[in-house]
């Protein structure tokens, strides 16, 4: 069943993909952002499905999700909603309240790019599980800040604490490779 642009499904799928988006930044170790109201939010796909029954919401084929100066693009987007009896977790975040109180997940597939400005984080499949505030980005996952890049199996991003980590795969290391002089000053960037 295909849902039409002003649908409450698809103003809450549009709000919680800029929680994916806004959320790079902590990646790189900074702190919370708070979400743009003011900012409109254009995603763009080939095509959009909406499923009651299964309490999901597809965004696919070079799906991008762009707000400002932060984007998603990946092949797919989903957005995947509590099915009715399954308990929502009380919200501790103190974050703003995205008006997705009944979403599980957002998950990303094929060839994700999350950007913001000058960062940019890779792979192959990103998960926003909703009730936990965390991100995990898997696949050859790898974090760019100009040419400073950390390279592993898995990214994963814990919004509520601020922080984050990558981990290696079995037969892999975590490789950071870091540039000192292209760092700017907090709040400021580099020409």
């Amino acid at each position: 069943m295909q849902k039409n642009a002003d649908s409450p499904v698809i103003r809450i799928a549009a709000t919680v993909l800029v929680v994916v988006c806004l959320s790079t930044g902590f990646a790189w170790g900074q702190g919370k952002m708070p979400v743009s109201r003011s900012e409109p939010i254009q995603i763009v796909s080939d095509r959009l499905d909406a499923y009651d029954e299964k309490k999901m919401v597809i965004f696919s084929g070079h799906a991008v999700a762009v707000q400002g100066d932060k984007a998603i693009r990946a092949d797919s987007i989903s957005l995947f909603y509590k099915k009715e009896g399954q308990p929502a977790k009380p919200k501790v975040s103190k974050g703003p309240d995205m008006g997705g109180g009944d979403l599980d997940r957002v998950e990303a597939k094929g060839h994700v790019i999350i950007t913001q400005g000058p960062k940019t984080v890779t792979g192959e499949f990103a998960v926003y599980f909703q009730d936990a505030q965390k991100i995990e980005m898997t696949g050859n996952a790898v974090l760019k800040e100009g040419r400073s890049t950390i390279r592993g199996d898995k990214v994963i991003v814990l919004l509520d604490e601020g922080r984050g980590f990558v981990e290696a795969g079995e037969s892999k290391r975590v490789m950071a490779t870091i540039y000192p002089s292209e760092r700017s000053a907090p709040g400021k960037t580099k020409p």
